[in-house]
């Protein structure tokens, strides 16, 4: 009987123990307690119920508790209605925290507003109090006369609250300063004159207001470092000169080819009259003999016109061996003895 009744009393303990440690662990007690010593009031109802809508209470009541010390009129509902959408609660405190130490206007819907529009909202206050130098990558222009220009520029700039909502970024702050330095070296007459003054890029580029539409203030342009580089123009003559050598080749094959074919075409002509004085002279035995067969030519007559040729082929033949012919009347002589 003991000892049924000590094992009823321990099983007893244990399960009171189990449900003060689920209450426990389910009720922020200690949370509750920490708002109480930080004399912040809220209430363990309210804990149970952030659990209930699955809100961190630790997320929650740590930076009200910073609201509180440091003088800000932050309620719950606006911590845990930001939580809910997506904020960094911490983060938006210590920005408002900031501010109001730097006396910088904030108030907590524009901060949660920056924070969920993806911008570091305590950055921000941070780089309005502290500006930040962003550096440009190596920007090459051309001057007037040929020669390439590298500039490196230093841009401080201050964020500016109530533009960070919508506001263009960094990427557009050095975009447009690389227009700038791009269109002061480029109007310049010679190179000499932008290392002579580099200060005018920097007015010029401050003189175009390149702080519109985004989320900085720019306070200066400073230029880092200007070197020379290559002669641009002089590289484009060059490579114009080659591109019109190529097309005053590319023209002379054309008229070259031109004259291959008007040569082939010639000589293909002085074959086909070669063809026709052969077919001609092959009419000249055909007409002779029709003629004998008429009684239009005699044979006596036809025999001294072989005599004729004979005595031709031979005084060619003697030209191009480079013999002197007879005389004159010799063939003839030769002929008539015949």
């Amino acid at each position: 009987m003991f000892t049924l009744l000590g094992l009823s009393t321990i099983i007893f303990f244990l399960l009171i123990l189990i449900g003060v440690a689920v209450i426990f662990s389910f009720i922020p007690v200690g949370l509750w307690i920490s708002a109480l010593a930080a004399g912040v009031k809220i209430g363990i109802f309210t804990l149970v119920g952030m659990r209930l809508r699955r809100v961190p209470p630790a997320k929650i009541v740590g930076p009200l508790i910073k609201a509180d010390k440091a003088g800000l009129n932050v309620t719950v509902n606006q911590l845990e209605a930001h939580y809910l959408a997506g904020g960094n609660v911490d983060r938006v405190v210590d920005a408002l925290i900031a501010a109001e130490r730097a006396d910088i206007p904030l108030t907590f819907e524009r901060a949660a507003a920056i924070d969920l529009a993806g911008r570091n909202v305590l950055e921000a206050v941070q780089m309005s109090v502290n500006p930040k130098v962003i550096q440009t990558p190596m920007v090459s222009a051309v001057a007037k006369d040929g020669i390439e220009v590298k500039v490196i520029a230093r841009v401080t700039v201050r964020a500016n609250i109530d533009r960070l909502v919508g506001g263009a970024g960094e990427e557009t702050i050095l975009a447009r300063v690389g227009e700038g330095v791009v269109t002061t070296v480029g109007s310049a007459e010679s190179h000499k004159h932008v290392l002579e003054n580099p200060d005018s890029i920097s007015r010029t580029v401050l003189g175009k207001g390149l702080d519109a539409g985004t989320a900085f203030e720019i306070l200066s342009i400073d230029i880092a470092d200007v070197d020379v580089g290559r002669n641009i123009g002089a590289q484009l003559q060059i490579d114009q000169a080659e591109a019109d050598k190529r097309i005053a080749q590319a023209k002379a094959e054309e008229r070259r080819a031109m004259a291959v074919a008007k040569e082939q075409e010639m000589r293909a002509m002085v074959e086909e009259m070669r063809a026709r004085v052969v077919e001609a002279e092959a009419e000249v035995p055909r007409a002779m003999a029709e003629a004998l067969r008429q009684g239009k030519l005699g044979v006596m007559d036809y025999y001294n016109m072989q005599n004729l040729l004979a005595d031709t082929r031979m005084r060619e033949g003697l030209a191009r061996m480079g013999g002197e012919p007879g005389e004159p009347g010799e063939s003839s002589m030769r002929g008539k003895e015949r």
